[in-house]
């Protein structure tokens, strides 16, 4: 939920207004001094993320309700309450600072959730001193939990003593448009009814995961709080971990009940789900577990999504044992399947930000999840793979239950970081299924072991054990992170392969970097696969073969040999220039990111850096870096190219990284938010710093600057302008060359106005890809349709480059089809004249270039922008100019 902002961070006491017939009134809950939400010692209130109001510093130990209505939740540490008003204001009332973690210790609730009360009702009563001593403070909070609905008109003056139940502290306003809909639900909160029935579990197993989903389900559109007894214990039915914890088999008698407006519909519909037979129905099988070999019919049902750019056919034709994959880094391989991401990963237990800041981790990475695992749901549906359409969705179920979400939520509350407060929630539910002695739930535990890893890794985490790996091991993962590939031991891995992740994913990236052939985009059928089966990676051509017979393995081990003695020969020739047969001069550059980067690219022989990736020194730290900071980042890098030019993006960060100190909101598609050159309208100081750093990098003309995001000329003139300025106020006389990235269509089609204003254009044909397509590149789904060689992609190549030849200037290519070999000869006959690669590629880019002929290729350039689809025109490229 969104809130507006904090009026108590600039003002102490909201003056008196003329009050209207509507207005909702709410009397102290406590007696003590107020005190302005803005001085209230934690910033997760103080910054209004549970909405706006005040505090009160107590002085006697009784909360009070605030007005009429009932109370919709009482916290089982009895710490906090929320009364819903007759109007519909939810008001959040909140005991001391970080109280939670005393576990209900000195606090007694006087009144049952769901109870109605009149204004002064007694709602908890607390020991001040045992409090005062155990928590940070004893200031309280009364929040306004629907800001969006409700404003603050009035507020007591802060300093001013309150009485609990006596003096008014707060005057609410329903907003524009927001009253009825408040009115509504709060006229539907405030009619209790109560509905109670017994019924006998007909389902084969009892409550499982299945039926436990469908109650939930059939709860759902009800004003009715549903829970489920048995044997002493219960469980509320929107926690489906919490109903399978009650160990209900078939035949089992449970009791439901439920209280509120429509409790006799509410649970009338649970019931009935509880006594219906399941037909045909079986608990699935988690889909991570080792199995046989997927059948080639599961493997023709992927279809032609599963397909690499760089085949020909879809994977419904490929040979029996053989999976279709997209390729991220050519090569072939042979090995040892392994399974990187069984080992368990172990975040850190404390946390480096503050609770709020936690708890957003939290929130994006199940997100992100759910995303997935939806996705995952669709594509199995569309392949009528229903039974792990069925495992998915109960895993989605599981993410977002509550009883997982709130007991990460309290350890998050106690200093815990997001990823240990996630997995002790998981640990301790697992708990309890195993101790239900039950099969069918020790594979529910499974599940719950499954989403746990998936959360852990959206957050960032990756397993932390170092793994004893077998030679020439293949390396399978859901995807790899870069902290993954950070550790591997090169010398035993040959490949890696992913079920998920595009061809232009951090995890490809580093796989080229690294020299590994590798695959993405696989799908669940990698997983099936048992470990241990030895596995052969064409990653060139997309197929991925298991179990192969001892003639394929020898083939592909005469193709391992020699393509090594190509690229031994490729490295010889590596520090010449790289010039077509007719004499087309084309600079072949390295993207970089590290010093290490920068090492690895002098020493295969790159002309220069034509992309220094500088993210790395914004995030995963508390503080924006200093100028020095900045200057002293380049300089060494610039020292480790030995005379070579490097190409500086400036800041390319947004809501989609973590960089806690910009304070971002989340965004629902960061890929069309504040990143790039717009976030420097919304943080100049940032940018304005880097610039400081990059002007004062010596030699002067080592270092270009390059804009990325940019979508029209006016963005660009004001850049450069402010570049001028602190050029001159450090004293620099010599011009600094600025380029931008043409990254979006509007940029493309813009070239010619750019160009009369920059120095050069770089293409980053990844973004340019999917915001000219509209498709995500990293979403497995559409990795093989999100293709850089699209003809759409190429036209606006072809305009960049005729934009940019209208005022002289030169166009170079940073993104990966820089990078892949049947792209080069398109993008050199197009008129680019850099292409920017990872370190390693450099000495097979070059080759490619030499054994090339610019008029050909002009001519062949100009015949693939009329054709009709990507594949089509890699069919062709691989005709005219096979690869080797």
């Amino acid at each position: 939920m969104s809130h507006p902002a904090n009026p108590a961070a600039t003002s102490t006491a909201t003056p008196a207004v003329a009050r209207s017939a509507g207005d909702i009134v709410l009397f102290a809950p406590l007696t003590g001094p107020a005190v302005p939400l803005s001085d209230v010692p934690d910033p997760v209130f103080s910054g209004g993320m549970f909405g706006d109001g005040i505090g009160v510093d107590p002085l006697e130990g009784k909360l009070v309700a605030p007005c009429d209505g009932v109370v919709t939740h009482i916290a089982r540490t009895g710490h906090a309450a929320t009364i819903v008003s007759a109007e519909g204001a939810h008001v959040l009332l909140h005991i001391g600072i970080d109280t939670v973690g005393l576990n209900g210790k000195g606090f007694a609730p006087m009144i049952e959730q769901g109870a109605q009360v009149r204004a002064g009702d007694v709602l908890i009563e607390f020991d001040q001193d045992l409090i005062a001593r155990a928590a940070p403070s004893l200031v309280s909070v009364v929040a306004i939990a629907n800001s969006d609905a409700f404003e603050i008109v009035e507020r007591s003056s802060a300093g001013g003593r309150v009485k609990a139940g006596e003096t008014p502290l707060l005057v609410l306003r329903a907003r524009d448009g927001a009253a009825g809909a408040a009115a509504r639900a709060a006229s539907a909160v405030a009619v209790t009814e109560e509905a109670r029935r017994q019924v006998t579990l007909a389902h084969a197993g009892g409550l499982h995961a299945r039926p436990a989903a469908r109650v939930r389900e059939a709860a759902r559109g009800f004003d009715a709080r549903v829970e489920v007894r048995y044997e002493g214990r219960k469980a509320p039915v929107e926690s489906v971990v919490g109903l399978l914890g009650l160990g209900a088999g078939e035949g089992a008698t449970v009791e439901i009940l439920g209280t509120g407006a429509q409790a006799a519909a509410a649970v009338e519909a649970v019931a009935n789900e509880l006594m219906r037979e399941a037909h045909g129905e079986h608990e699935g099988k988690p889909a991570r577990q080792s199995s046989p070999a997927p059948r080639q019919a599961d493997v023709a049902a992927r279809g032609v999504n599963a397909a690499s750019p760089s085949a020909s056919h879809a994977a419904a034709v490929l040979a029996p044992n053989t999976l279709a994959g997209v390729c991220a880094a050519p090569g072939v391989a042979v090995g040892k399947l392994v399974r990187w991401d069984d080992a368990d990963i172990v975040p850190p237990e404390l946390a480096e930000g503050t609770s709020a800041s936690e708890s957003r981790r939290l929130d994006k990475a199940i997100a992100a999840v759910d995303a997935e695992l939806n996705s995952t749901v669709r594509d199995a549906s569309q392949r009528g793979a229903v039974g792990a359409a069925g495992i998915f969705t109960v895993h989605r179920v599981l993410l977002e239950d509550p009883t997982l979400v709130d007991a990460a939520r309290d350890l998050i509350s106690l200093g815990k970081s997001a990823g240990f407060a996630w997995r002790e929630a998981i640990r301790s539910q697992i708990a309890v299924l195993s101790n239900l002695d039950d099969a069918l739930l020790a594979e529910r535990a499974a599940d719950l072991r499954d989403i746990s890893k998936r959360v852990l890794r959206a957050l960032g985490y990756a397993n932390a054990a170092v793994r004893e790996l077998p030679d020439e091991a293949v390396l399978s993962a859901d995807e790899f992170t870069p902290s993954d590939l950070s550790s591997l031991d090169r010398t035993r891995v040959t490949a890696l392969v992913m079920a998920r992740g595009g061809a232009t994913s951090h995890a490809a990236i580093i796989a080229r970097q690294l020299g590994l052939p590798a695959l993405v985009a696989m799908g669940d059928a990698l997983h099936r696969v048992e470990e241990g089966t030895q596995v052969i990676v064409d990653a060139t051509h997309g197929r991925f073969e298991y179990a192969p017979s001892a003639r394929d393995v020898e083939r592909a081990r005469n193709e391992c040999r020699r393509l090594a003695g190509v690229r031994e020969t490729n490295r010889r020739a590596s520090h010449q220039v790289a010039a077509t047969r007719d004499g087309r001069g084309i600079e072949v550059a390295s993207n970089i990111a590290t010093l290490d980067d920068a090492k690895t690219a002098v020493d295969n022989g790159a002309d220069a850096v034509g992309l220094l990736r500088t993210e790395l020194l914004f995030i995963h730290r508390q503080t924006a870096p200093s100028v020095d900071e900045h200057r002293q980042s380049y300089q060494t890098i610039v020292d480790a190219l030995a005379g070579r030019t490097a190409i500086i993006r400036t800041l390319d960060v947004g809501a989609d990284k973590e960089v806690d100190y910009l304070t971002l909101p989340p965004e629902p598609n960061p890929a069309l938010g504040l990143r790039g050159i717009r976030l420097a309208q919304v943080r100049p100081d940032l940018l304005e710093d880097q610039l400081r750093g990059l002007l004062a990098v010596q030699p002067l003309n080592a270092v270009r600057i390059l804009l990325p995001m940019v979508t029209d000329a006016g963005e660009l003139v004001r850049v450069r302008r402010r570049i001028d300025e602190l050029a001159r106020e450090a004293g620099r006389t010599e011009p600094i060359e600025v380029g931008v990235m043409i990254e979006v269509p509007s940029a493309a089609l813009l070239a010619d106005q750019l160009a009369q204003h920059a120095d050069f254009l770089s293409i980053g044909t990844n973004d340019l890809t999917q915001y000219t397509l509209a498709m995500d590149r990293c979403q497995p789904e559409l990795a093989a349709q999100a293709d850089g060689l699209h003809p759409a992609v190429l036209r606006l190549v072809d305009a960049t480059v005729r934009g940019a030849q209208k005022h002289g200037k030169w166009v170079g290519v940073c993104g990966a089809l820089a990078g892949d070999p049947l792209a080069v000869p398109l993008l050199v006959g197009l008129g680019v004249t850099e292409l920017s690669v990872d370190p390693v590629s450099v000495p097979a880019i070059k080759a490619r270039v030499r054994n090339l002929d610019y008029q050909q290729c002009r001519q062949r350039a100009q015949d693939a922008l009329a054709l009709d689809s990507a594949q089509a025109v890699r069919t062709a490229s691989r005709s005219h100019w096979p690869l080797d």
